[in-house]
């Protein structure tokens, strides 16, 4: 069988599968998951076109290693065959524990891990179902990758980094699909523009407008679409929903939905439970969005009023109400707060506190404490882009603007 397949990408146009692994890989029941769940979560109820999947996000990313790596060959860098594959397979499977909706399953359904983490069990899951007798660990240098325990650096760096090959095409591709054309990078001249100083990834001189470009485009992304207030109001909506299902589960309450919700649902699961061999994990990689999708639907006609109230409210797009404030609420606030909501959604105002969250939304540009974005100078040195650059400002770059919101449902005194 032909494995060196050819996808046609709607951003970087056709994407090779280079090597009878990557497809192997690519197959694996953990990675098609990922064609199940939206890149980009709830966005959609702000940017309609943002419906892309973390499987296109995964395989996008993948054919920019595969460039990046192709130019640093060209340059002299050295990079065998078997760390090309591993690179490539790393990339593919950085995202492979992500859950539905992005990490709102992180606050609710799964407690004490991260993605991350799920990812990297996921990975040594697909590295024993890919086992030979001559490779019984096929996957072990991509994992070293992965954690950065790989003795030449840099090729974690083009994994994740401030400047690696994940946002690259993240940018790329979720502004493409959301319309949003300040995010757009200019991807292939940062690749073009990349070389290896001491086991460390450094942008060539003339690529510092593009590095800049990149690091303005990021900020623009995260306050316009990744923390677009709407947005993280149906997150919010979101994670009340399940809070809620999760409090009727423990008391015994019949929900409807998929037997891998139903097992996150009616049990409680910590990291202690996530192995590479465990029910936990061989379940979560069982859900995507549908699943969490129909139960919603079917839980607007449930018996319990909160439930149904917020699952109605999510699904015909009635999302909390958000306003910025300068301080969190004081206790008197709560307590008004809630007593209004209880009288104009005829709830028990103990459970008020379903329809309203206090959030805080942060982003930085760039971290002085992360790996550096380093700029390569024709004499041999090398500079922090913090210090490289004519417009970017260290203070405004490093600076993490934090807004609080306070998300509450509509009712008819506040819409």
């Amino acid at each position: 069988m032909n494995k060196r397949k050819i996808i046609n990408d709607p951003v970087f146009g056709f994407v090779t599968l280079s090597t009878d692994k990557v497809y192997d890989v690519l197959q694996h029941p953990f990675v098609q998951r990922l064609g199940r769940i939206r890149q980009l979560g709830l966005s959609y109820y702000v940017y309609p076109g943002a419906q892309h999947s973390r499987f296109s996000h995964s395989v996008g990313a993948m054919h920019l290693m595969q460039e990046g790596l192709n130019m640093l060959q060209q340059k002299g860098v050295p990079v065998s065959d078997e760390e090309n594959e591993a690179a490539q397979i790393a990339i593919l499977l950085h995202d492979v524990g992500h859950g539905p909706f992005s990490h709102v399953l992180e606050h609710t359904l799964v407690h004490g891990i991260t993605h991350e983490e799920i990812s990297l069990l996921m990975m040594e899951r697909i590295d024993r179902d890919l086992a030979t007798a001559e490779r019984p660990h096929p996957l072990r240098m991509t994992i070293d990758i992965f954690r950065n325990q790989y003795p030449r650096h840099f090729f974690h760096q083009l994994l994740s980094s401030q400047l690696d090959v994940d946002r690259m095409d993240y940018l790329c591709r979720d502004s493409f699909f959301c319309g949003v054309q300040e995010g757009r990078v200019a991807s292939e001249r940062l690749l073009k523009m990349l070389h290896v100083v001491n086991d460390h990834l450094v942008v060539e001189q003339k690529g510092i407008y593009s590095v800049e470009k990149f690091l303005v485009a990021r900020r623009l992304m995260y306050w316009q679409v990744y923390l677009h207030k709407t947005s993280v109001a149906a997150e919010q909506l979101l994670i009340k929903i399940l809070q809620r299902a999760k409090e009727l589960a423990g008391h015994g309450e019949e929900l409807f939905c998929a037997p891998a919700l139903r097992y996150f649902l009616y049990n409680h699961i910590t990291a202690g439970a996530m192995t590479a061999d465990s029910e936990a994990l061989r379940q979560y990689a069982l859900l995507d969005d549908s699943d969490v999708l129909s139960a919603i639907k079917a839980w607007m006609n449930h018996s319990d009023r909160v439930l149904a109230l917020l699952c109605d409210m999510f699904i015909n797009r009635r999302l909390f109400r958000g306003t910025l404030r300068q301080n969190p609420l004081t206790e008197s606030e709560k307590d008004a707060l809630s007593e209004r909501l209880a009288q104009s959604l005829d709830i028990p105002k103990e459970e008020a506190h379903y329809f309203y969250e206090e959030h805080v939304s942060t982003s930085n540009t760039y971290s002085e404490k992360a790996d550096s974005i380093d700029i390569l100078y024709q004499d041999g040195s090398v500079k922090d882009i913090s210090e490289a650059s004519e417009i970017l400002d260290l203070r405004l770059l490093t600076f993490k603007p934090r807004k609080l919101y306070l998300f509450e449902a509509r009712t008819e005194d506040n819409i």
